[in-house]
């Protein structure tokens, strides 16, 4: 970004300050052109006032240096925010690479293959940016990420559990839904107008992209934690003491959501002071036991996994920021 010093300069009663002429060309003004200028505390933005924001097309050359790949490339340019990619090659596009393509397809909410032949795929973003919601998509993901953790759960004192088995690919729902949100984050960041649309500061921006990454990970958590409790020979009694705990957390993870979207400090604080409960219930389970040689590894480890779990949501409701007296 280059930086300009102008000297204000006063004709009647209106003060004037002149625009880079770089910028001006750039950006194809004249005389009469109109320009958007957001004000801040003490900073002031000038942005060309154009209706929509020109196409970013991103070329793939086709076959890429070994050391790179397709599908990375692929969900590097929809994560940039790239509206079309395209892939090109002087000789045909290999089935197995194609095949991994369409794949990758599936992955990226809104991407669409819209032209392919032998040679050439072209692939569109088909969303309308300023349509989507970061608050409705952060929810989304947590709302997944809670229906899994129940299921996760329920695994604990169920006889039949196959059912944790299904929920890797309701992960990647959740995986899907990032991207989508890692790409609206980004986008906001070098594009003023979708910012004010979505009513984001700099400062919310990143910590979106804080919260998002913590139910991410939290989705693949519960993954690993439903393989566990599939493969784990604790007793039913010791299934049903961490089941007893742990079953009741729907309302921790729900306020901690709710206070980082609207923001609300209050509902931040409830949801840590519900942490901290959820915490101690899980410390005591552990002290209960007695001798710690005599507790089966297993169950210390499960333990352990719904705490890390919790403490993802916390962590969400941590980034609602404190209310200071001015």
């Amino acid at each position: 970004m280059t930086k300009f010093v102008r000297r204000l300069q006063r004709i009647g009663s209106s003060i004037l300050v002149s625009l880079p002429k770089e910028w001006v060309d750039a950006n194809k003004l004249d005389k009469s052109s109109q320009v958007e200028i957001e004000t801040g505390h003490d900073s002031i933005s000038i942005s060309a006032n154009k209706e929509t924001r020109p196409t970013k097309e991103l070329v793939i050359s086709y076959p890429l240096p070994k050391e790179e790949n397709i599908v990375a490339d692929i969900t590097g340019g929809y994560l940039l925010g790239y509206d079309i990619i395209e892939i090109t090659s002087d000789s045909i596009i290999p089935g197995e690479d194609r095949e991994k393509i369409r794949n990758s397809m599936r992955r990226l909410v809104g991407m669409e293959i819209i032209e392919e032949d032998a040679s050439h795929i072209n692939m569109q973003f088909l969303l309308d940016s300023t349509t989507l919601n970061p608050q409705k998509i952060l929810k989304r993901m947590s709302s997944i990420a809670i229906g899994m953790y129940d299921d996760a759960t329920n695994g604990l004192i169920a006889d039949d559990k196959s059912n944790l088995q299904t929920l890797s690919k309701r992960d990647a729902e959740v995986n899907r839904q990032y991207f989508l949100l890692v790409r609206l984050i980004r986008s906001t960041l070098v594009d003023k107008r979708l910012a004010n649309a979505f009513n984001l500061e700099n400062i919310d921006v990143l910590d979106y992209r804080v919260a998002a990454n913590l139910l991410e990970n939290t989705g693949d958590s519960i993954v690993e934690l439903s393989d566990f409790i599939y493969n784990s020979s604790l007793s039913k009694e010791q299934y049903k003491k961490i089941h007893d705990i742990v079953k009741d957390f729907n309302q921790l993870a729900e306020k901690s959501i709710d206070a980082f979207t609207k923001p609300d400090r209050l509902l931040a604080i409830e949801a840590i002071s519900l942490h901290k409960k959820f915490e101690e219930q899980l410390s005591k389970l552990r002290t209960s036991l007695g001798n710690k040689k005599e507790i089966p590894i297993d169950f210390l480890d499960m333990v352990f996994m719904f705490e890390r779990i919790a403490q993802s949501w916390a962590d969400v409701a941590d980034l609602v920021q404190p209310i200071y007296n001015e």
